[in-house]
């Protein structure tokens, strides 16, 4: 979870808040990186910082979107298949992205082909 926007430490905070928060026995398994050399980061920009590794297919942006839209949907990218394919995800189905992907359970596009006209994943229905 690569935080790439630093113009408000409350909206952040209440977005590793609202991700960590278990829903039902789930809960997504994630690192929240905050660090001012990543301001400003993009999907394409971040694809060509992650070395190739065969565990680290994916990887969340908390970006200006994330922490100021309503639904904070952070943005999830792939890093392996597509790389820079993105799609956007609520934080109450970050578990969901997270621990199939994790698991390789599903495909980074199956999530990305279930977004909302919007491009926010908000689960399956």
């Amino acid at each position: 979870m690569l935080r790439t926007d630093f113009t408000d430490d409350a909206a952040w905070e209440l977005m590793r808040a609202a991700i960590r928060k278990p829903v039902g026995e789930f809960r997504a398994y994630v690192d929240f990186v905050s660090d001012p050399e990543f301001d400003g980061v993009t999907a394409d920009r971040l694809v060509s910082l992650v070395p190739k590794h065969p565990y680290r297919s994916f990887a969340f942006i908390i970006d200006k979107v994330a922490l100021t839209h309503p639904e904070h949907p952070a943005l999830a990218v792939d890093l392996q298949v597509e790389p820079g394919r993105a799609f956007r995800v609520i934080p109450s189905e970050m578990w969901s992205v997270e621990n199939n992907l994790s698991l390789a359970n599903m495909g980074f596009e199956e999530f990305a082909d279930a977004v909302g006209s919007d491009g926010v994943f908000r689960g399956f229905s």
